[in-house]
């Protein structure tokens, strides 16, 4: 028995960390939408009670290193399943990029884990789970557009963003986000003003989204690696409606309304740079 899932990257439009809770982990507001750059998982039923996680890539671990391994793992353990399942990853996302690659993969798992061993849970029961597991996997499982709180956790969907081009560009670097955040001094950060990101959204306002992109979590990667900076002044100086890092970095988006300009930003950092995307917004919920 095999079962295929996609899992999309997402890119935050907006991203503010509001104070360090007692538990360790950033209470934040993120608003999420996914991308049309994804991994393919494919999975296969093992009867003997194993996980296995193959790649073609160097950059993915195949032990409990790896989220979609404990994703598996977790349900293994928890449902008590005398089953196993190889996992393998076809991967397009960039690593370590701020594009919840990882996160994204888990989710994938999850689903289609759930699927394979007969378990029946739902959605918001696989959510619930994907936050044992890290802070962007519950809104990886359902995808879409989301404001997401709490740690990341707590997960209210949103209008799809208008159509649009998405540009992404990740300099050869990779990013720690334990460093971003340690890095981060929250009382003396740019804050986004992320009622006002909902509210575009809500509108269909194309221009009120790129008006109110932000992140928080810029200013610190900008500090400690300046082709970022590089990056996102290559991308305005191209034309792009809006520039943004996503997540903790090092990935820089643009959004593009036209077609022409959208190539013009990708044909100029494909010199510049060796990762770089040009990929509609998907932004609406694919496995409902």
């Amino acid at each position: 028995m095999q079962i295929l899932e996609k899992a999309p990257a997402k890119i935050n439009l907006s991203l503010d960390v509001l104070y360090k809770r007692p538990d360790g982990f950033h209470e934040v507001e993120m608003v999420m939408t996914t991308v049309d750059l994804a991994d393919r998982i494919e999975l296969t039923l093992l009867s003997e009670p194993v996980i296995k996680v193959e790649s073609e890539s160097r950059f993915v671990p195949n032990d409990e290193r790896n989220l979609a391994y404990r994703a598996a793992k977790l349900l293994q353990d928890r449902f008590k399943v005398n089953k196993g399942v190889n996992i393998f990853i076809e991967k397009n996302i960039p690593v370590a990029a701020g594009l919840a690659g990882g996160s994204s993969d888990a989710a994938a798992v999850l689903r289609g884990v759930n699927r394979m061993w007969g378990l029946g849970l739902s959605d918001d029961e696989l959510a619930e789970l994907g936050a044992e597991i890290g802070s962007d996997v519950s809104f990886c499982v359902y995808g879409g557009t989301a404001l997401a709180t709490g740690r990341g956790e707590q997960i209210r969907f949103l209008p799809a963003p208008p159509p649009c081009w998405v540009v992404l560009s990740k300099p050869t670097i990779g990013v720690s986000t334990q460093t971003v955040y340690q890095g981060l001094n929250v009382s003396q950060a740019e804050h986004p003003d992320t009622e006002a990101m909902v509210r575009a959204l809500q509108e269909e306002d194309y221009e009120g989204i790129c008006a109110n992109v932000g992140n928080t979590l810029e200013g610190v990667t900008l500090k400690l690696h300046e082709e970022v900076g590089q990056i996102k002044e290559q991308m305005r100086q191209a034309g792009a409606d809006a520039v943004l890092m996503s997540g903790s970095g090092p990935t820089v988006f643009s959004l593009v309304e036209q077609d022409a300009r959208a190539q013009r930003i990708y044909n100029s950092l494909k010199g510049f740079c060796t990762e770089v995307y040009m990929v509609r917004m998907l932004g609406y919920r694919e496995n409902t």
